[in-house]
């Protein structure tokens, strides 16, 4: 067994300045963080469009309550108020501290952080590296770890969360390298793991984003909050999936249908483009249906719309949003200089996770709390997004509580002892678990059963909802996993055998789309994300509430927590 002070599990931009600030507040603090990648591979390297706080370098009217009551707005008023104030009141001090590590922000010309306009913001207040600034970020941060002296256990996976007796104590660890099962004990545990897109068949996500940190949760008895809100953005390239920022919208492109309408002034005409995620993609959809959409041969009636950049200039074009044009160039041959984008929405963010207070601190119901258990990032659910999240909020949410985690595991560690289980019980559990895998005997391959499954939660778990979708949705699922007793693996290896994690993966994947489905079955209203044409309006009355989802073998367990109000009343949310 291994034993560190503190576990973090997750390389991206939560976990890592989470080891950071423990580190920087308390050096002799022993931080492990383990990662399934690389860190710098983490999802988070991936962000492109910027990061939000109320500089004013760009707009002196802005201020932290103005980027408070838009995130409020934008969450279509589920988002926990108080989260969301400490989220924006501290924007400013964690851009500048990021800053000072060595990020490389883009500049205005008198020599401050640019700020450019982002869907939802109502001032230019997101911050970016061109249009990479996830990896500008992330770079920093790992390099930092390496300085701190923090051990990096990378493309280790993590099997199973060992929580006893209301207490998380530890991990179980799988070595993708050379087969190596161990566990892990600490003083306190932390899941910053990311998010779950791979649980459809469309995403932006990265391959490793299949829920795995949630699922593990759930698995362990720990509810999780509000799943049924899945964002999709609105501008996948078509037909592979990969995001094209909304940096590109907020630079000035056009979204247009067929008939080279600007269509966006049908629907939010006071933001036209730069309209919430949730509104864009629903009005993406409704054009594609009415037959406005475009095929690849330009004739009208396809399966996506065009994002246009022509008018842009190609200086602008290759100085503001480089990589977006590469990606476009690169996968569909597509000259965003000369030629508009194929877009449609791709799955993108879960605003849902596993619940935490505004300390990190995991809950394990709306009043008690899962002792040595953190999360932060995406995977977790502080709900500073509600039912929509903005753009350029996320990278934010990973640094504020990512920070503000890592401070209250420093004090929580104090005086605490390394807890006690018997690790052999759990490596001799993991082991047989890999055996069975190993020499199970089946007919259904792992590729073909998940590609069903995330069709299935794409079918029916999309953009538009209703009750009889999502119900023959479940019963599908419950066939799906009935089927994956009857797997079986090619590679009998203990070398780098990736279709062993990917069977792993699988478990973790139908888990969560099952929460998922049922949590969206049970909110009977629409709002922010989770839009049902059978219940077309938001009902503040029955679901002014989160969701809590307890997940069991049996079934899945639903209840209601409220939401904080204390900035803004909800009211009517238009654009």
């Amino acid at each position: 067994m291994r034993e560190h002070d503190v576990i973090i599990v997750g390389g991206g931009l939560a976990g890592c300045r989470a080891a950071l600030e423990i580190k920087r507040i308390d050096p002799t603090i022993d931080v492990a963080l383990i990662a399934k990648t690389h860190p710098i591979r983490s999802h988070s390297v991936a962000a492109q469009g910027g990061i939000a706080a109320a500089l004013k370098n760009v707009d002196p009217n802005d201020d932290w309550k103005a980027h408070a009551f838009d995130t409020i707005k934008g969450s279509d008023y589920l988002a926990d108020q108080d989260a969301v104030a400490i989220l924006t009141q501290s924007a400013p001090e964690v851009i500048i501290e990021l800053e000072q590590m060595g990020v490389l922000f883009s500049r205005l010309e008198n020599g401050k952080i640019a700020q450019r306009a982002f869907g939802g913001h109502s001032h230019n207040r997101t911050c970016y590296a061109a249009d990479k600034t996830g990896h500008a970020i992330l770079h920093e941060l790992v390099s930092n770890l390496r300085r701190y002296g923090v051990h990096i256990y990378e493309e280790w996976y993590i099997m199973q969360l060992i929580l006893e007796e209301g207490e998380a104590k530890g991990v179980v660890m799988y070595h993708i390298r050379d087969g190596e099962i161990d566990t892990m004990r600490g003083k306190a545990v932390m899941f910053a793991t990311g998010g779950y897109g791979r649980v459809f068949n469309t995403t932006s996500n990265d391959y490793a984003s299949t829920g795995d940190g949630l699922a593990m949760s759930a698995f362990a008895g720990v509810p999780l909050e509000d799943m049924e809100f899945v964002q999709f953005h609105p501008t996948g390239l078509y037909p592979v999936g990969v995001l094209i920022s909304e940096a590109v919208r907020g630079e000035g492109a056009y979204l247009i249908n067929s008939e080279g309408k600007r269509f966006m002034e049908d629907y939010a005409p006071s933001r036209m483009e730069l309209a919430p995620r949730d509104i864009t993609s629903r009005a993406i959809t409704l054009e594609i249906r009415a037959g406005r959409g475009v095929h690849l041969d330009g004739s009208p009636g396809g399966p996506f719309v065009y994002l246009d950049l022509r008018h842009m200039g190609k200086e602008k074009i290759m100085s503001r949003i480089p990589f977006c044009w590469e990606e476009a160039h690169r996968l569909v041959g597509i000259d965003a200089v000369y030629e508009p984008m194929p877009v449609r929405p791709t799955v993108h963010y879960c605003m849902g996770g596993i619940p935490v207070n505004t300390d990190g601190q995991v809950r394990l119901s709306a009043d008690s709390l899962v002792t040595g258990f953190f999360s932060a990032g995406e995977c977790a659910c502080v709900s500073v997004h509600g039912a929509n999240r903005l753009g350029s909020n996320s990278l934010l949410e990973c640094v504020v509580y990512g920070r503000r985690t890592g401070r209250t595991i420093a004090q929580y560690v104090i005086d605490r002892k390394l807890p006690d289980f018997d690790s052999q019980k759990y490596v001799n559990s993991a082991r047989q678990r890999v055996e069975d895998l190993l020499n199970h005997q089946g007919t259904v391959r792992i590729a073909k059963l998940r590609q069903e499954f995330q069709d299935c939660m794409t079918y029916h778990c999309g953009v538009f909802r209703t009750q009889e979708t999502m119900q023959e949705g479940i019963n599908q699922i419950n066939n799906l996993k009935a089927q994956y007793d009857n797997i079986y693996l090619d590679d009998k290896g203990g070398c780098w055998n990736t279709e062993l994690i990917e069977a792993l993966e699988l478990q973790c994947i139908m888990a969560v789309g099952d929460i998922i489905l049922t949590s969206a079955l049970n909110r009977k209203e629409s709002r922010g994300a989770h839009c049902r044409e059978d219940f077309s309006t938001r009902d503040d009355g029955n679901f002014l509430q989160h969701t809590l989802a307890y997940y069991s073998p049996q079934g899945i367990d639903i209840k209601l927590m409220p939401v904080v109000v204390d900035l803004f009343e909800p009211q009517e949310r238009k654009y």
